[in-house]
């Protein structure tokens, strides 16, 4: 199974402080439980190297929370296509 990283919340004027630790702690179990064959790093791809609680603005479709379509392309980019390969034989 794949699962995405929770993204990045600052600046939305929603859940600021509050998601934060809810996403770390969230991003850290994805990234270390052992529970998926793959992840995607979607909260990487889009954050601001500058403040890691924003999302970049190339990426920002203005509400500071969703991907314009560079984004998302971004995160399409970012999806390994032979991770979601599936054994035909287990359906």
């Amino acid at each position: 199974m794949s699962c995405p990283h929770a993204r990045v919340v600052q600046g939305t004027g929603r859940l600021d402080a509050r998601a934060r630790p809810w996403r770390v702690a969230h991003n850290e179990f994805i990234s270390t439980s052992g529970e998926f064959d793959a992840v995607a790093d979607f909260d990487r791809i889009l954050r601001s190297p500058y403040d890691h609680e924003r999302i970049l603005p190339f990426f920002d479709n203005g509400d500071h929370l969703h991907p314009n379509d560079t984004g998302m392309q971004a995160m399409a980019d970012a999806v390994r296509l032979r991770d979601l390969a599936c054994d035909r034989g287990a359906l």
